[in-house]
């Protein structure tokens, strides 16, 4: 049975929240936004609004195309509301227990046909699809962040995703002008399972005194050609979140070359998450980057 998406409802107005509203909204989908927290909704349009500015200022797309997909967006704290759609994505914080809290308060007010899908980095979509009551019409939909911009967006199928699924949610990522990859529902998937490891292992290089902050960076930008240094990275993507990573590659394959780094818990002890919090590996609070180590 084909599916013709056409509402689509996210969970979770940070972001990665908004940047997905923002990319299915350009697509001409009616999407409502959901956040229990009505300032982070606030915020969330007044992001998705500057953002799109940006994209008619290099010329990407024109003002009509930003007020037409503004005017799709409907921003609800009510999960009843953002639950009545034909897609559900779940973006909400890198933690199981709040995943699975999101899909049980949604289930109740589901279409039959709903689709549900997580943005999840690295959580077994098998395991997040056995909680809820429909494990056949349940996919990972990992987005890259920022999301108007990245072009990836990697598919996971639990073990009990159905062939109908998959192929409605990969005409998804081509209307809303993306590129998949799929993957295996292994811990991480593919781009975290690379990318953690090696950002991991630049924060081992520091805690073992091979090279300072700006050495370690600078060496991977022009050494590697990287656009950004695994630090800088690390303190974009939250510093959190790269541990809660690394803790689930390290649970799930039980491997130790997986083991977080010391230095990297102790910074997120310390509340030290990156840009979010205005100190990481960087400090950002007099405007320039200043390493702080």
């Amino acid at each position: 049975m084909g599916m013709n998406i056409q509402s689509v409802g996210v969970v979770g107005a940070g972001q990665m929240g908004n940047g997905i509203a923002h990319v299915f909204a350009l697509a001409g989908y009616d999407v409502r936004l959901n956040d229990r927290d009505a300032e982070q909704l606030d915020r969330a349009l007044e992001r998705i609004e500057k953002n799109m500015s940006r994209q008619v200022s290099k010329g990407l797309i024109t003002e009509a195309d930003k007020a037409d997909a503004l005017a799709l967006i409907k921003k609800t704290p009510d999960i009843a509301e953002a639950a009545h759609v034909d897609l559900l994505i779940e973006s909400a914080t890198e933690r199981e227990d709040v995943k699975m809290a999101i899909f049980a308060a949604a289930q109740p007010h589901l279409k039959p046909e709903t689709i549900l899908a997580t943005n999840t980095s690295s959580i077994s979509i098998t395991r997040l699809a056995a909680r809820t009551d429909r494990p056949e019409r349940f996919m990972g939909f990992h987005f890259m962040n920022p999301v108007p911009v990245m072009q990836l967006v990697e598919l996971i199928r639990g073990i009990a995703t159905d062939e109908a699924t998959f192929d409605a949610l990969k005409k998804v990522v081509v209307q809303i002008g993306k590129t998949a990859a799929y993957a295996e529902d292994f811990p991480a998937f593919i781009v975290n399972r690379i990318l953690l490891p090696m950002i991991n292992e630049a924060i081992y290089t520091l805690y073992e005194g091979v090279g300072g902050v700006e050495a370690i960076d600078t060496s991977m930008k022009l050494g590697a050609n990287h656009p950004m240094g695994p630090l800088e990275l690390a303190d974009f993507i939250g510093l959190d979140t790269c541990l809660a990573i690394m803790q689930v590659l390290h649970d799930g394959l039980a491997d130790t070359k997986y083991r977080p780094c010391p230095l990297l818990v102790k910074y997120v002890e310390a509340g030290w998450l990156g840009r979010k919090a205005g100190r990481g590996f960087y400090d950002y609070r007099s405007g320039d980057p200043v390493p702080t180590r």
